[in-house]
């Protein structure tokens, strides 16, 4: 069964009452957290396949899934280099087969490191990408679950510090009403939640949703120049 997928249903009938203050509260403070081994090692592996394609400021599409997300964005950015980016070896390291109309793209990679960590040596090296996508992450619907959301983690305010084209994707409205908001309190730039509409998914989430008749939600920001924390 491919198009059955249940619509998001969640207690929380609006933005968390809660947001504010936690976007607030972790723009106060520096975000410190020690990063693994493995996510370094990861983080220059990609880095030099950037450098090494000479290819233009990287885009990264975080919590790539299976990397098809990734593919799209390449074969969509052909001047620029697609680092997609999740915490899953299984996910990353499927097999994924090329389903669009032209040739597969090569200015791509695909890692297996945690997003938070990535994020944080993205800014530390002062390296700004051109497009970040959130491409259907974890809802985190119950309410007493908005630290787990991005919008509400303490990391939030380095990834809009990396400026850029930020584009935010989702099935539940206010996952990225939320998402909108903390964008507009961090950034000043008011960020509107959109319904979004597309012939051409490209992520399985993306295809599934569609399939089963959800209605898609965005929002996209341009963050401009990377601001300093």
């Amino acid at each position: 069964m491919f198009a059955n997928s249940n619509p998001i249903h969640s207690a929380q009938t609006g933005i968390h009452e809660q947001l504010a203050a936690t976007v607030a509260r972790h723009a106060a403070h520096t975000f410190q957290k020690p990063v693994s081994g493995y996510n370094q090692a990861a983080f220059d592996a990609s880095i030099a396949a950037w450098r090494a394609a000479g290819c233009l400021p990287p885009i990264l599409d975080a919590g790539c899934g299976v990397g098809l997300s990734t593919m799209h964005l390449a074969a969509q950015y052909r001047d620029h280099f697609v680092i997609g980016v999740d915490q899953s070896a299984d996910r990353v390291g499927r097999n994924t087969l090329w389903s669009g109309s032209t040739p597969q793209p090569q200015n791509f990679i695909r890692i297996r490191a945690d997003l938070v960590d990535y994020w944080c040596l993205l800014l530390a090296a002062n390296i700004y990408p051109a497009r970040h996508y959130l491409l259907y992450p974890n809802p985190w619907p119950k309410i007493g679950q908005l630290s787990r959301r991005w919008h509400a983690h303490p990391v939030f305010p380095d990834i809009v510090a990396l400026g850029g084209i930020l584009e935010c994707r989702s099935n539940w409205q206010i996952y990225v009403e939320e998402c909108a908001s903390a964008l507009t309190q961090l950034s000043g730039i008011h960020v509107n939640c959109e319904p979004y509409q597309t012939t051409v998914p490209i992520t399985p989430f993306e295809n599934k949703y569609l399939a089963s008749g959800h209605q898609l939600w965005r929002c996209r920001v341009q963050l401009g120049q990377p601001a300093t924390k």
